[in-house]
């Protein structure tokens, strides 16, 4: 039988989780395991789900697999909630780096009164002149994705109190382009290429956290797994000395035995009970961290016991170094981050090369003027463009030191080159892992056989001995110590499942293969 932990068909289930960057972020999970709830809903139950009575059981335990912890955490973990924002907020400020095309659109009026002073010439006065204008202006303008800069002009205006009364009105258009500075980057376009490169990394980052507690989901269940069986283990060895304790007291009362040697058992059945109440107290401290692992809303769980319906196997798995090598190397969200970082530095550092270029732009303007002595004519005019207006020419812009946009060039062109190394870093540190994790999934698993040929000794060798103390071949003392000698044993064998279990989900996440593993589909759309 294969474990739960690796085959594709023991998770017999598929969990969907569809991540939704538009418009708001949601997940969603289905999971038909067959043995996850009973029939039926309970809304003011944790998760969901009604809790259910087993075999006597108190109402309070809840009855879990694997496959169930792994939907609730991507329902309910509080992280996994925070961190689902990024990628929103990443396509909120993609979307704002377009701001930078937006046309404006520009419109004023305005009216002028001007009163004159009289002037004196010779004996006569002559007063003042009055006028009155009024000026509208409009303007429709903008960048476009070449960086050229445009605008459509008209304003029109009417004079009138001196004489001639006029009116006068304009429509024009306006064009600037780079060639050189800002001409195949500018600050707008700079935006948008690293708005998009942060959208991608924040959708990864994502993937990573749900990666990262799914694997810390997979691991607490499996420490929980082992500290209920460790409970079981500390409670046989309570049985086991009592027993014994027993036994002594029937040998005590017809003489066969010295009563040191049943006090002896006694602190041993004493020990044994402490132990077992230690054990019970770390079950509550990991159904806690469970707990916080799977749930946004604590107090509906605190007096709820978590019951795992898996259990801990071990079967042997063969590996392929360098299939995991290059799974590893194409699909780990944070090495996909890193070299996004590299790309965000390279679309820096052609921004940058780009300013240190002069300025050589171009510009032109054409449009038609028109006259009259009212609006009407003065529009006329426009309207039958035969009046022309243009100009046009270039600039050019030669910043004689430039040390500004030198040093920072050379400064992106360095950190550029430290990201590439950091990636290159990382990507020995990931094949490192893979390889680290292999070996040590194969040392586990020998421990898993080697812990448990000693537990099945140490319970031949405790029946081989209790059968010596029956016929006055053996003592107490030889037999609490093999009896601590099982215990021993069957808490090793335990851990080392346990060891095994989380080592093959930590192999998985270092692969990147998590997600697959456990039938987890991420959807952008």
């Amino acid at each position: 039988m294969k474990p739960i932990h690796h085959s594709s068909h023991t998770m017999r289930a598929m969990t969907f989780l569809s991540v939704l960057l538009a418009g708001g972020l949601s997940v969603s999970a289905q999971t038909n395991t067959g043995e996850s709830a009973a029939p039926g809903a309970d809304s003011t139950s944790p998760g969901g789900y009604s809790l259910r009575q087993t075999n006597g059981a108190a109402a309070n335990v809840r009855m879990l697999s694997l496959q169930d912890c792994v939907q609730l955490a991507l329902q309910h973990n509080l992280d996994l909630q925070i961190d689902r924002y990024n990628p929103q907020v990443a396509l909120f400020a993609l979307r704002a780096a377009y701001g930078g095309y937006d046309v404006s659109l520009f419109l004023s009026g305005q009216h002028s009164h001007n009163e004159g002073v009289p002037t004196l010439f010779g004996t006569n006065v002559f007063s003042g002149t009055i006028s009155d204008e009024n000026t509208f202006n409009a303007s429709l303008g903008g960048v476009s994705p070449i960086g050229t800069t445009y605008s459509l002009q008209g304003n029109a205006s009417d004079d009138y109190g001196n004489f001639p009364e006029t009116s006068s009105s304009s429509a024009s258009v306006t064009a600037n382009q780079p060639l050189l500075k800002n001409f195949w980057i500018d600050s707008t376009r700079l935006n948008i290429r690293v708005g998009r490169n942060r959208l991608k990394y924040s959708e990864l980052g994502l993937k990573l956290q749900i990666m990262t507690i799914v694997t810390s989901v997979e691991q607490a269940y499996y420490d929980l797994i082992y500290d209920r069986e460790n409970v079981v283990v500390q409670e046989k060895a309570v049985e086991l000395a009592e027993r014994l304790v027993s036994e002594n007291r029937k040998r005590l009362e017809v003489g066969a035995l010295a009563p040191l040697d049943l006090a002896s058992a006694e602190a041993q059945a004493a020990q044994n009970r402490a132990l077992v109440i230690a054990a019970k107290n770390q079950v509550r401290t990991q159904e806690n961290l469970v707990k916080q692992l799977i749930t946004d809303r604590f107090s509906s769980w605190a007096d709820v016991a978590l019951q795992p319906s898996g259990t801990l196997t071990a079967t042997h798995q063969f590996f392929s170094r360098q299939d995991s090598w290059k799974k590893g190397l194409t699909e780990r969200p944070d090495l996909l981050q890193s070299k996004l970082d590299v790309e965000k530095a390279g679309i820096q550092l052609k921004y940058d090369l780009n300013q240190i270029f002069p300025e050589l732009d171009v510009f032109g303007t054409y449009g038609f003027n028109g006259g009259g002595k009212e609006f009407s004519g003065a529009l006329y005019d426009v309207q039958q463009m035969d009046r022309s207006l243009y100009t046009y020419g270039g600039k050019v812009t030669v910043p004689l030191a430039n040390l500004s946009a030198r040093n920072i060039y050379k400064s992106d062109k360095a950190t550029r080159q430290q990201l590439v190394l950091g990636l290159k870093k990382l990507e020995e540190t990931i094949m490192i892992a893979i390889d680290d994790d292999i070996a040590t999934i194969q040392a586990n698993f020998d421990q898993v056989q080697a812990t448990t040929a000693q537990r099945q000794y140490e319970v031949a060798a405790l029946d081989a001995e209790q059968k010596k103390l029956e016929n006055g071949k053996s003592t107490t003392y030889t037999v609490l110590q093999v009896q601590r000698d099982l215990t021993t044993a069957r808490g090793a064998e335990i851990q080392a499942l346990d060891n095994y279990n989380k080592s093959l989900s930590q192999f998985s996440f270092d692969e990147a293969s998590t997600l697959e593993r456990l039938g987890i589909d991420l959807q952008a759309k």
